[in-house]
């Protein structure tokens, strides 16, 4: 040794957390002299007189640092080496090799083993604290990065607890959501009124809706509430109720009259809800709203547009083209005022009522469908189909369309009226 344990141990422990090393030799002096510089380093020395032994030693207590002599008879170091990796074991065990050989093959031959490190024998008192002293260094760095690992793992564990929590909370939402619209198609008479409802999330801003207060007349709305998810959601299931189908006492858009439900002007409707929505304290959001009532026997359709897309009207005859002139949207303004659109409905006309997710839509080469785009896609579903199969024909072309990176990106949803086709 060039330098005396009691010279080095002058300097101080060494700064480790890590105070667990195995030295292994077949020779009792260098290991009593490794033991005694290691112990007044401050560690915890374990130590082996063969290979065999130090296993041992390793699956019990499982050593931060071992310090091994190459060549020892039965399991060589290289060999304790190799046995040593394959342990099972919390953490990083490091290992140096105490070596006579100096050649780079015999190197080479150690690192493939599995050494992290070599000293060179004699062993020199500093150099075996500084190689000491870098291993420590490397299982600090390595526990660590355990920890932190082990933290980062609860942690997402947690977040994936809460995740499917969350999750499972908005699928029932959603389920709700879809009760609001508990039938797709109502047949009244020779007429017929056919919803489609898809949401960009678990839930969405967008309602459709329809109901009848007797045999002969219709109401049918559609809703878009400004953002996405579940805020929005709420506020439409809180409109919802405000347009009961199943409660018509309920409903804003009924008024009852010697025992009679009528249907309401549908003006006088969209003055109601602007009324609930913005004097409400807990509600900053907005709705658009299209909302028309049709008398089913003389063709009469009255409407109410407020800052939703323009309802397409497709004639009979081929004519297509989109109604309205914009309007104020519900609950934004406290005093806003609404006028009403009269429209005659000829046998085997339809209308069309649709949210922005259609015409906002982003297409494969960047650009939003428009109306000129969902009007070609209307022409391309043709007239032939009842009005399910053509919504659900709509939303399919709309999607292949649609930029495949993207997808929805908004809720979409429609509405379609069919006056007097069945008898056609």
């Amino acid at each position: 040794m060039n330098a005396s344990p009691n010279s080095l141990a002058a300097q101080g422990p060494l700064p480790v957390a890590l105070q667990r090393v195995l030295v292994v030799d077949d020779s009792r002096v260098q290991l009593k002299i490794l033991t005694i510089m290691l112990e007044r380093w401050g560690f915890e020395v374990l130590h082996a007189a063969n290979g065999e032994e130090a296993l041992d030693i390793c699956a019990r207590l499982s050593p931060d640092i071992v310090l091994s002599d190459w060549m020892m008879p039965g399991i060589d170091g290289l060999e304790f080496c190799r046995r040593f990796r394959d342990l099972p074991r919390d953490g990083y065990g490091y290992f140096i090799l105490l070596t006579s050989k100096s050649e780079k093959g015999a190197v080479a031959l150690g690192l493939d083993a599995g050494a992290d490190d070599f000293l060179t024998k004699p062993v020199n008192a500093e150099e075996l604290r500084a190689r000491i002293k870098a291993g420590t260094r490397v299982l600090s760095m390595e526990r660590e990065l355990s920890e932190k690992n082990r933290m980062i793992s609860e942690t997402l564990a947690k977040l994936q607890a809460v995740y499917d929590a969350i999750d499972a909370d908005l699928r029932q939402a959603r389920r709700i959501q879809e009760a609001l619209v508990p039938r797709r198609m109502g047949q009244f008479g020779t007429s017929r009124m056919s919803l489609l409802l898809k949401p960009c999330g678990h839930v969405g801003g967008d309602l459709v809706g329809m109901f009848s207060p007797d045999s002969d007349h219709i109401g049918a709305y559609s809703i878009d509430v400004s953002g996405h998810g579940i805020t929005s959601a709420l506020i439409t299931a809180r409109v919802a109720g405000y347009l009961s189908s199943s409660y018509p006492d309920q409903n804003l858009a009924l008024q009852r009259t010697a025992g009679v439900y009528a249907l309401r002007a549908p003006e006088e409707v969209a003055h109601l809800l602007n009324e609930r929505l913005a004097h409400d304290p807990g509600i900053s959001e907005y709705m658009t709203l299209l909302y028309f009532t049709a008398n089913l026997k003389s063709g009469q359709l009255r409407m109410v547009q407020a800052g939703h897309p323009p309802p397409l009207l497709l004639r009979a005859d081929g004519e297509a083209r989109f109604l309205g002139t914009g309007g104020l949207p519900v609950g934004l303004i406290e005093q806003a005022t609404y006028e009403g659109q009269d429209l005659i409905m000829m046998s085997g006309d339809r209308l069309l009522l649709y949210s922005d997710g259609f015409t906002e839509a982003r297409l494969k080469d960047g650009s939003m469908l428009g109306e000129e785009g969902l009007l070609g896609l209307v022409q391309s579903c043709g007239g032939s189909s009842n009005g399910p199969e053509f919504l659900d024909d709509l939303f399919w072309r709309l999607n292949a369309q649609m930029a495949t990176d993207v997808g929805l990106q908004d809720d979409v949803s429609a509405a379609l009226f069919e006056f007097d086709v069945l008898q056609r």
